[in-house]
């Protein structure tokens, strides 16, 4: 079982080095960072407590926005979805 999941994880990562190009790479490693970084702050909130409340709201609420601009950013650079996104330059 696990050497089936561990030949997909890797055929996967070798399709996505070899297929993705590096600008989108560039953003999904971005994305990840953004990911770990909201998980670490609702992870800090939920064990050491919510008392500087207005803090916790807008560093999350910045890393969830942060997130959604560049998975936007992400759709509009993919090549696949050219045909989309006519008016918007490559740039």
């Amino acid at each position: 079982m696990s050497d089936n999941v561990s030949n997909a994880v890797q055929k996967l990562w070798t399709s996505y080095s070899k297929n993705t190009p590096q600008s989108l790479q560039l953003i999904d490693a971005y994305l990840v960072f953004i990911l770990f970084s909201g998980v670490i702050q609702f992870v800090h909130c939920v064990l050491v407590g919510t008392y500087p409340y207005n803090a916790f709201l807008a560093g999350f609420i910045s890393t969830v926005g942060s997130f959604v601009l560049a998975a936007n950013l992400r759709i509009q650079t993919n090549q696949d979805n050219a045909g989309e996104f006519k008016t918007i330059s490559p740039e």
